[in-house]
């Protein structure tokens, strides 16, 4: 079985996309088995996936980037660019 095939297998597992045909759960495992090349690139794939997924993810409750968040979104709102101490004039713009 062609290397490519079993990574577009592992790539749809990985999203939790149903296999392509022709590869059962048992075949690619039994390759991933037997291709260090694949292991090495199944393994990459699960390092960047977990990667993305952190980025992604919000901080939960954090206050420094929830005041930050509050004065870029007032800052899009006012014409013209911000002081770097907008947030201590209550927004207000250089001037």
């Amino acid at each position: 079985m062609l290397c490519s095939r079993i990574r577009t297998a592992l790539s749809a597992r990985l999203d939790g996309e149903e296999l392509p045909p022709g590869i059962t759960t048992r075949r690619l495992d039994g390759h991933l088995a037997a291709c260090q090349d694949c292991r090495r690139w199944n393994a990459q794939a699960h390092a960047l996936t977990a990667g993305l997924d952190r980025a992604t993810t919000p901080p939960a409750d954090d206050p420094a980037a929830d005041a930050l968040l509050a004065r870029l979104r007032a800052a899009a709102a006012l014409p013209g660019p911000v002081s770097p101490g907008a947030a201590d004039t209550g927004g207000k713009r250089a001037g």
